[in-house]
């Protein structure tokens, strides 16, 4: 997760001490998912990862939106969304790329 702009609503585990925090790395996550499920997501997880950045992302700018037009129920997020979009998205492509997605035919 990016850090936020503001540092306020959305938080960035990036430099926490993950342990001291009961958090599994992405690796032992990984490990234990396919212990349990017996699938390994590990070859699509760049995928995954790129789908779902984008996916909060399109949702943070649907409530921007919202709050534009003065159709929010809360008007307190209007900064902290918007300013989240282009972070997210930007995480998502990096994640895509590395799964091999290029930039032709983007604009």
């Amino acid at each position: 997760m990016p850090p936020s702009p503001t540092s306020v609503g959305f938080g960035s585990l990036v430099g926490r001490d993950l342990d001291a925090l009961g958090i599994p790395s992405r690796a032992a996550y990984v490990a234990s998912y396919r212990m349990r499920t017996g699938f390994d997501p590990q070859p699509h997880l760049n995928v995954y990862l790129a789908y779902n950045f984008f996916r909060l992302a399109a949702i943070l700018q649907g409530i921007a939106g919202r709050v534009r037009d003065g159709t929010a129920a809360s008007e307190n997020a209007a900064g902290l969304f918007a300013l989240m979009v282009h972070p997210l998205a930007e995480r998502a492509w990096t994640f895509a790329c590395h799964d091999g997605a290029s930039g032709a035919g983007v604009r």
